[in-house]
């Protein structure tokens, strides 16, 4: 398989495109008035605590005040030394002992974001700190030693067990989790991370001591240094950045942390933009749309809810050539790998429900949540999938720790604010005679002037004469219409003269 990474530099954006076999998977965008803050550590301070919640408010400096719930004060004790991802995650835990216990209005309190704020919701904390290096993450709070469930290979977990061992007792007593990365690595890489890591957690507690309330002792890479940190593979054939300085940047990141890698970092300086050359803009274009079609004929319709994302499947001009069992299947397998795709592209998370289209047989269903599965692993974030529910639904879940891309690309539409549809010119017109009549018996006037949008006064002056006429008789008013162009189709004003 092939694997690029694109890097693509602005002034005010920076964006990280990831193709395989010249297919657009994954996109990251990084913006300077909207960066991102998962994985930055605060110094922050309860601001409130809610026993009926299990959960407390603490202030961290940001625009909304953050939520930290009891759970996620607790030590990690259900990742074990056989599992584990490329980063920690805390389980739901039976909370046992009361919020009011562990917190108090106004104490000063050390947390980090692991989900950034998303619409109304203010940013996820945790007091479980995690610093990810480029092959293990460091778990200050824990002494825990976790093997990335990635790496399968049962003596290369022991190999890296065994060196963790090790390794982890002369760093001092904190936990880490081997990450897929460090897969084949030789001890002297582990042993470098293993000392980053005591260096960054040595200074994240200096700057704790000294901060003040709601500033950060920690800060996270920027996007083109996460990227080469947790995107770029052995089977990465290259990593593409339209930016001297940032090029050179990613070299010297690399030649410190990964030096067998740094030879694929290059530059790209052709004339034509690097995402136009590789049609990442035309993607990203169609990742804004709501129906995705297939090869086959078919097509996905994509429906992102403040609840869930929905994903529909049909079969659109797809005629398939035995029978209808055959062409349902054949278009449930290939919506399965582009649904594992759209959401890794269009980064959604959260409950996500499948409604692939009716089988019958149940080796076709079986075959097609096996290809599901197949298709999102490699997925970078962690995904749950359900069997088929009795109705014939697939549910799953997908972790989200930022917005996604149709949320941080586009704004809810200013003429149906986000409904996705506007009232007819004949509802509109409708609502117009009713407003009319009601300002009437309400005010004293001699005329009345209504200014609405030209295709509803099109109408009115239209299809609608003869009841403006009879209107005008029964009310004793003149009554004019004027069309306004700034006006959207659901936009009228009735005027008294």
């Amino acid at each position: 398989m092939s694997e690029e990474i694109l890097v693509n530099v602005t002034p005010r954006e920076t964006r990280v495109a990831v193709v395989e076999n010249g297919m657009l998977q994954e996109l990251h965008i990084e913006r300077g008035s909207q960066r991102g803050v998962v994985g930055n550590i605060y110094k922050g301070k309860v601001q409130r605590v809610m026993p009926g919640m299990q959960a407390a408010f603490v202030d961290i400096g940001l625009e909304r005040a953050a939520f930290l719930h009891a759970n996620d004060i607790f030590r990690s004790t259900q990742l074990d030394t056989g599992e584990g991802d490329d980063a920690p995650a805390s389980a739901p835990m039976q909370v046992q002992i009361p919020i009011t216990e562990l917190l108090r209005d106004g104490a000063e309190i050390v947390v980090q974001v692991v989900k950034d704020p998303i619409g109304s919701k203010g940013a996820r904390l945790t007091t479980q700190i995690s610093i990810p290096s480029r092959y293990m993450v460091l778990l200050p709070r824990s002494r825990v030693l976790g093997i990335s469930a990635r790496i399968e290979d049962e003596d290369e977990r022991a190999r890296l067990k065994s060196l963790m061992t090790e390794l982890a007792p002369a760093a001092g007593a904190y936990g880490y989790i081997v990450r897929t990365n460090a897969e084949g690595q030789p001890a002297e890489a582990l042993a470098e991370d293993v000392a980053y890591l005591g260096r960054a957690w040595k200074l994240v507690e200096e700057n704790s001591a000294s901060a003040k309330v709601g500033s950060c002792v920690y800060e996270d890479l920027s996007l083109p240094l996460r990227a080469v940190r947790d995107l770029i593979r052995r089977d990465v054939e290259k990593v593409k950045v339209d930016s001297r300085e940032t090029c050179e940047r990613l070299r010297e990141f690399a030649a410190q942390y990964m030096p067998e890698l740094a030879e694929k970092i290059e530059h790209y300086g052709g004339a034509r933009p690097i995402f136009d050359l590789y049609g990442v803009e035309d993607e990203i274009g169609r990742a804004l749309e709501k129906e995705v079609p297939l090869k086959s004929g078919g097509y996905l319709v994509i429906d992102q809810t403040e609840a869930m994302t929905t994903v529909d499947v049909n079969t659109g001009s797809f005629l398939g050539q035995r029978n209808l069992e055959e062409t349902v299947y054949r278009t449930n397998l290939e919506a399965a790998q582009a649904v594992a795709r759209q959401l890794r592209l269009r980064n959604l998370g959260g409950i996500i429900i499948i409604d692939f289209i009716d089988m019958v047989d149940a080796e076709h269903r079986r075959q097609v949540l096996r290809t599901l599965e197949k298709s999102l692993a490699r997925d970078h974030a962690k995904t749950t999938v359900y069997d088929f529910s009795p109705l014939g639904l697939v549910e799953m879940t997908r972790k989200r720790t930022v917005e996604s891309l149709q949320r941080q690309l586009s704004e809810p539409c200013h003429e149906c604010s986000g409904r996705g549809t506007v009232k007819t010119a004949e509802t509109v017109t409708y609502e117009i005679f009713r407003e009319i009549v009601r300002a009437v018996r309400q005010f004293d006037a001699a005329r009345l002037l209504v200014i609405a949008s030209p295709k509803v006064v099109g109408r009115i002056t239209d299809e609608e004469s003869n009841a403006v006429a009879e209107l005008e008789e029964f009310l004793g008013k003149s009554i004019r219409f004027q069309a306004d162009g700034q006006y959207m189709q659901e936009q009228f004003d009735v005027v008294l003269l």
